[in-house]
């Protein structure tokens, strides 16, 4: 299925201008991730004083947490330029050349999607890391010569949703790795109403509060959610945006409750329906709702399990007892989660 999700945590081409004049340009001004963004300000602060380059840095966690984002404000903080782009964009040792040759003392040198740099990139990518080196071979045959070009001081900032697949040999060359994990509903409540200033919309509290609780703790989906609750609030309301022009808003988007769309909610469907009590693989999921394998397990799972919704287990994806409550279904025995949730309402009961 290409159709792009409202919760998507995936940037679309038409929204990448407007999500740039949102995005944060210095660490004062970044929201969550406290723990990383402490330690990047170390990092930054130590490497300016020494005037150095900041180590190779590797980040890797969901789509949509500000991976990008912290890269430019690394540059930025740095005082240097930041050049972006993604494994697969970069097809053959000539590109990475060029990039790599046009770098200024510092500079920052973004990849997206790192751990789909194809194989002979990704092996002249190592001597530049480690000594500032780029060798290519000139000549065909017998006559066939490698050359090392010197290049500039420079970081490489890599960013991966999958680090497990990123081999061993690359990984070992970042100097400092970051997990990004999902936003706490307070810190998207400030992403929001950021956004909804620089947007130039009338936000108040409980609209952003109720923005935030459904935005699956992704400050890309925060923003989309602003800018199609203010499509709304234009249309049918008085264009200022609170819960209940909110929760009309994406009411029309299908974006319940616990943030979850129809698609979550036919995954869900699959493990409560035929299928209950038996674990299921990925594949036959992906087949039931007629999506990508790799988009049910980067995207949808990695919320519907920190939700409660959904477990894995060595045979395969299980749905909680929360999961059938959510669609409004009893929970069968032997459910994950069901006996000590009768426990409680047993208790409470009593």
């Amino acid at each position: 299925m290409n159709e792009q999700r409202t919760v998507s945590p995936a940037e679309t081409d038409e929204e990448r201008a407007a999500d740039v004049a949102l995005r944060p340009q210095r660490l004062d001004e970044f929201v969550g991730q406290r723990g990383v963004e402490e330690q990047v300000r170390i990092l930054v602060e130590a490497a300016r004083q020494r005037q150095e380059p900041v180590d190779h840095i590797l980040l890797y966690g969901p789509p949509g947490l500000g991976k990008t984002t912290l890269a430019q404000i690394i540059a930025n903080e740095m005082g240097v330029s930041a050049r972006l782009t993604s494994g697969p964009a970069l097809e053959h040792q000539g590109m990475l050349a060029s990039i790599l040759t046009s770098l200024q003392d510092r500079d920052v040198f973004f990849i997206d999607e790192v751990h789909r740099l194809n194989h002979a990139v990704e092996e002249a990518l190592y001597p530049a890391m480690e000594d500032l080196a780029f060798d290519f071979v000139t000549g065909k045959g017998a006559g066939a010569q490698t050359l090392r070009l010197t290049l500039q001081r420079f970081t490489v900032i890599g960013a991966t949703t999958r680090a497990g697949a990123l081999g061993g040999p690359l990984r070992d060359r970042f100097g400092v790795t970051f997990r990004l994990d999902f936003y706490e509903v307070d810190d998207l409540v400030q992403i929001a109403a950021r956004s909804a200033r620089l947007l130039g919309v009338e936000l108040d509290a409980s609209g952003a509060e109720l923005l935030a609780s459904r935005s699956r703790g992704t400050p890309r989906i925060v923003n989309r959610l602003l800018r199609r609750a203010r499509d709304y609030a234009q249309v049918r309301a008085d264009g200022r945006i609170d819960a209940g022009v909110a929760a009309a808003a994406l009411e029309v988007l299908g974006v319940d409750g616990l943030g979850l769309d129809e698609l979550d909610r036919r995954v869900l469907g699959v493990l409560t329906g035929t299928l209950r009590g038996h674990p299921v693989g990925v594949q036959t999921i992906a087949v039931s709702v007629q999506e990508d394998p790799e988009t049910i397990e980067d995207v949808v799972e990695p919320f519907l399990i920190r939700a409660g919704l959904l477990a894995r287990t060595p045979r395969g994806r299980v749905a909680t007892a929360a999961a059938f409550r959510h669609l409004g279904l009893e929970p069968p025995a032997g459910t994950l989660g069901a006996t000590a949730a009768s426990a409680q309402a047993e208790l409470f009961q009593g």
